[in-house]
């Protein structure tokens, strides 16, 4: 193919993934008042938190945010599916036996990773800055925009974040990285991810950055054990 070619098929792939995410959009539209009682507020009726709304719009606009988030999660492993069938004519029939692999790991991963991070990650991170106080002349009052900001930010993060293993795996197949190469630059690694998880929750609160660098740090371990040897 030329690059016009591959331009093309790059066009449609990301029209397919579109016409999917639309698609998908209905039912996520339909169920999200369901899961947003049971599901996302979870967190906050446990806590005895109440979250209040300020502005007109809002519940609107997160209304249609939800559903957006809700429907790439719901539609995530078919995304993977049309990666995979654009990289796949790159592949020898060795590499593609291994990618297949990759892909399957990394639709499990996604999820796994949506899992720590509304099960575990979330909670203790709304709790920490719930619950924080500056002064007490100030009391918290939770806004429903910085509820849903903060519990959207961390499962999708956490879920991309859990993809680190195919990611690297997919490296190794085309030669770009091995396992001496992961092992050599850990030190390195290990600071990148205590970077990337302060990012992800900035509490400055070392039981929460421990929380959440220690499953970041495991799935790099375990990529190193997936990844090629190398020469």
């Amino acid at each position: 193919m030329t690059f016009w070619e591959h331009l093309e098929e790059l066009r449609w792939m990301f029209l397919r993934m579109l016409a999917a995410l639309a698609i998908c959009l209905v039912p996520s539209f339909i169920f999200t008042p369901w899961i947003f009682e049971h599901i996302v507020m979870r967190t906050a009726v446990r806590g005895g938190y109440d979250i209040i709304n300020i502005e007109v719009t809002s519940q609107f606009f997160t209304h249609m945010k939800m559903s957006i988030y809700i429907a790439i999660i719901a539609v995530f492993p078919y995304l993977l599916f049309e990666l995979w069938k654009f990289i796949s004519p790159a592949l020898y029939n060795q590499e593609k036996k291994g990618a297949i692999k990759a892909f399957l790991l990394g639709g499990s991963l996604f999820y796994i990773g949506c899992a720590v991070g509304y099960f575990v990650v979330f909670p203790v991170t709304f709790r920490f800055l719930a619950g924080y106080e500056l002064t007490s002349m100030v009391h918290n009052t939770i806004n429903l925009n910085s509820y849903t900001g903060l519990f959207n930010s961390i499962i999708l993060l956490f879920g991309l974040c859990f993809e680190m293993p195919m990611l690297l795996w997919i490296l190794s197949l085309f030669g770009v990285i091995n396992r001496g190469f992961l092992k050599k630059f850990r030190r390195h690694a290990i600071v990148a991810i205590l970077i990337l998880a302060a990012l992800i929750t900035p509490t400055g609160d070392p039981v929460t950055l421990a929380i959440v660098f220690a499953p970041l740090y495991l799935l790099y371990e375990f990529s190193i054990l997936l990844v090629r040897p190398g020469a």
